[in-house]
């Protein structure tokens, strides 16, 4: 069954998160941007932004709005590099990488990087500020995303690559540099088309591994329509809110013991799930999730969520709650009081990717037990947003809603972008990795003033 979620009341609690907020807010540029001033573009975007967007200020859908709006990837110049907040600095860490994914780092500090159009991961070993040239770990893979280092603690003993149709592992010791044996298949066969990242994590535990499967289609717009008995007999088999045909353990994440044998599934809706992260102080389960397209401008939005054994996130009926998808009107009223909401909800077409916790105490005290997440960047609207850095704010593991601009500049103009970013990670030193598939870099943001 679900788990509650807490939520913040009137009253003396309101009295209490204002004054908890302050001080957050202090800390940004001055700008918190609300309602239809949160949804905004690229063009709104500095570092130390804050934005809160709420279900309640989501507009009517209007597919009209939607359109093919693709980027253009220019060459960067050497002046061009990220935007990030005063007193921090960035600096170049790797290059020259074919289109870099999600980035991991190992608990001897060697960070892991996909490679997943060329099919490989690749090891980049810190020497200051840069790395040492890169090494292959394992190349020969199919869209390699997820990687996850079992089991989890300081001294692993297998990498856990998500390939886009099966889990493999390979053996480990901390400081290898290419792998010690061949792939072995942890789960094979998983659905192919669409949605093709697979990201990995296990539970604090080890217990328990997670795996992401985003969804075949926009908005299984192909998939059957069940009703009756038929209807009935699949929810008598199957988790709240699952799909069936070709979406068939689809917007979904699994869960499957470290063998490889499946438990279930753990949550559902979830339209693709890219990236997920283990919150550190209490073990909840993170995605950074990528919602449909063709609903207009502002619709729906991203989120970044905790998420909740036996959830169900929406998708494909129902969007933000009881929002009912129009291109599926009518056709699963049971579910509509039984959607999970998510926490933070983003900028839509944003396609938010992955995310990670700091825990590090580099930057000030009030970053620790944020969530860094990397936004890529939209294709399916008017006016571009995403093409930047995160920073979700997190109050004793409890998301506030609000997050903030952390590193911008990737976009050129309305056309250009010359930097798309897909991964975060928090290096040995507590520095914050990002990579971007557009240039084939890897940055390196550092605090160097003291407040």
């Amino acid at each position: 069954m679900p788990h509650p979620i807490p939520t913040i009341v009137a009253g003396s609690v309101a009295g209490f998160f204002l004054a908890a907020t302050l001080p957050l807010l202090a800390q940004t540029n001055g700008t918190l941007l609300e309602g239809k001033a949160a949804f905004g573009d690229w063009h709104a975007d500095s570092p130390g932004t804050r934005r809160l967007i709420k279900a309640q200020d989501l507009p009517a859908p209007d597919p009209a709005q939607s359109v093919r709006n693709t980027v253009t990837n220019v060459h960067r110049s050497d002046a061009q590099k990220p935007i990030v907040p005063n007193g921090f600095e960035v600096n170049e860490f790797a290059s020259g990488l074919d289109h870099p994914r999600l980035i991991r780092m190992a608990p001897n500090g060697d960070i892991f990087a996909a490679e997943s159009a060329a099919g490989r991961i690749r090891v980049l070993r810190p020497n200051g500020e840069r790395s040492e040239p890169a090494s292959v770990f394992a190349s020969g893979l199919f869209g390699p995303f997820g990687i996850a280092f079992y089991p989890p603690g300081p001294d692993p003993q297998w990498i856990y690559v998500g390939n886009t149709d099966s889990v493999v592992r390979f053996p480990y010791r901390n400081g290898d540099l290419t792998a010690r044996g061949s792939a072995e298949i942890i789960v094979p066969h998983l659905p192919v088309g669409g949605h093709r990242t697979r990201d990995v994590v296990f539970s604090a535990n080890g217990q328990t591994m997670y795996l992401s499967v985003g969804s075949g289609s926009n908005v299984a717009e192909d998939m059957e329509k069940l009703s009756g008995d038929a209807l009935q007999d699949w929810q008598s088999s199957h988790p709240l809110g699952a799909t069936w045909g070709r979406e068939t353990d689809r917007a979904d994440v699994l869960a499957f013991d470290p063998q490889g044998k499946r438990i279930g599934i753990f949550a559902t809706g979830i339209r693709n799930c890219v990236g997920m992260a283990i919150d550190p102080s209490n073990g909840t389960l993170w995605c950074s999730t990528n919602e449909r397209d063709g609903l207009g401008n502002n619709l729906p939005p991203d989120y970044i969520t905790r998420v909740r054994d036996g959830a169900f996130y929406g998708w494909p009926w129902y969007y933000i709650g009881a929002n009912e998808d129009p291109r599926h009107k009518d056709e699963r009223p049971d579910l509509k009081d039984k959607i999970t909401v998510p926490d933070v909800l983003i900028q839509a077409h944003s396609a938010s990717l992955e995310m990670t916790f700091y825990t590090a105490t580099q930057f000030p005290a009030d970053y620790r037990g944020n969530i860094f997440a990397a936004e890529h960047g939209s294709w399916n609207r008017a006016i571009r947003t995403g093409y930047k850095v995160i920073r979700v704010i997190v109050k004793d593991g409890v998301p506030t809603g609000e997050y903030d601009d952390f590193a911008t500049g990737f976009v050129v103009n309305d056309a250009e972008v010359w930097g798309r970013p897909v991964g975060v990670a928090v290096d040995k030193d507590g520095a914050l990795l990002v990579s971007e598939d557009a240039s084939g870099t890897v940055w390196r943001i550092t605090y160097v003033a003291k407040r």
